[in-house]
């Protein structure tokens, strides 16, 4: 197997699926039914436009354009297109802290201050606290409100623990619209951070009513010692030159696919480093504290509108901790690690590290999105 190949399901031929590709004069939003491709740019311009249709998959069949796309070529990263992040003008949303493991790992960031050396010991602490399974704990429950008062009693109270037990979810911002790489593209790690990894998540498609589409994968890498320093320092760690990873297409829910599916989808994580170091896990998406329909609830409501759509990243069923570089450590990226995140339904996205500086620096902003499709003479939105 190519590592470094994109893959779309098996089942690619009997879904709807939205991608964009790079073409000859710019983006192209493409739509693939059936097996088929058909181009939505003449129609649309953006794949939010498209989107924020009425009917989206009614509207591949009554107003796509059908065109011929070398899809094992394109998949390899080899043929004159290449893959795009399939979302543009809709806003980079991203849960956190929605799983018990990331949780915890969350807490042993801030309780270590950003040094890797005292992860170990932090997380066996707060493992002799809590236990080991809080799966069943609802945020906002009772029962979490009492965790929440044993723990403020022992001193061990955290911001993560207020998002991840508490009623009210954590949202933030990933990324700027259009600042997301595709699948086949270098993901970037700031070279000041020295404890860093990758956080492989299920990232839903929503509609500017708030209406659940479908959903793509997403690497929403993390700098674990910036944030573990000070949850203020969110943003620095978290909004770098190519540190958000979409792709490679949104799956759409169809009659052959549904949120029960992503309910019930597992998240595949393949690390493979330059000198030879493998690592390999996976995580139930059903694990998850807070249900999909209620993190969308939150995002998308009487207070809060988005009418370019929005992509929402659902958090990470884990955080690798495999030692690597010395016992105790745990995790941390080289540059040159080839990483792929996989789920059954929704393909593989792949991305190589490099550091944020080395990757290339995003300059097709919304301005030159709108000055191509003039150009272009293709509806602006």
């Amino acid at each position: 197997m190519n590592k470094t190949a994109t893959a779309l399901p098996e089942d690619w031929r009997e879904g709807h699926f939205a991608l964009r590709i790079e073409g000859a004069d710019g983006p192209q939003a493409i739509a693939l039914a059936g097996g088929q491709a058909f181009d939505m740019t003449p129609a649309f311009g953006t794949v939010s436009a498209w989107l924020a249709a009425e009917d989206p998959i009614g509207a591949i069949a009554a107003r796509g354009e059908p065109v011929v796309i070398d899809m094992p070529a394109l998949l390899a990263g080899g043929g004159p297109a290449r893959l795009l992040a399939p979302f543009d003008l809709q806003a980079l949303k991203a849960c956190g802290v929605t799983y018990v493991r990331s949780m915890i790992e969350r807490v042993i960031e801030e309780r270590c201050r950003g040094d890797a050396t005292q992860a170990e010991g932090v997380r066996a602490e707060f493992r002799a606290i809590i236990g080991e399974d809080l799966t069943a704990l609802r945020p906002g429950s009772p029962e979490a409100m009492r965790l929440k008062e044993n723990l403020l009693a022992r001193g061990w109270w955290s911001q993560y623990l207020e998002v991840g037990i508490g009623p009210d979810a954590e949202v933030f911002t990933k990324g700027q619209p259009l600042s997301a790489v595709g699948s086949g593209a270098h993901i970037g790690i700031h070279p000041a951070s020295a404890w860093n990894n990758p956080e492989p998540e299920v990232v839903l498609a929503i509609s500017p009513r708030g209406t659940i589409l479908g959903a793509t994968l997403g690497n929403d890498v993390n700098l674990r010692d910036v944030e573990g320093r000070s949850a203020l320092l969110l943003g620095r760690a978290k909004d770098n030159n190519a540190a958000c990873a979409l792709g490679p297409a949104i799956r759409l829910f169809d009659a052959g696919f549904t949120l029960e599916d992503i309910r019930n989808a597992e998240i595949a994580l393949e690390i493979t480093g330059p000198e030879g170091f493998h690592l390999a896990e996976t995580g139930p998406v059903g694990s998850i504290s807070r249900d999909p329909t209620e993190l969308v609830d939150q995002l998308v409501n009487p207070h809060h509108q988005y009418p370019d759509g929005a992509a929402l990243f659902l958090g990470t069923p884990f955080s690798p901790s495999k030692d690597r570089d010395a016992a105790g450590m745990g995790f941390t990226h080289h540059v040159g690690d080839v990483v792929r995140i996989a789920s059954p339904r929704l393909g593989a996205l792949v991305n190589i590290v490099d550091r944020t500086d080395a990757c290339p620096p995003w300059r097709f902003g919304i301005g030159a999105l709108m000055r191509n499709l003039a150009q272009r003479g293709l509806p602006r939105a």
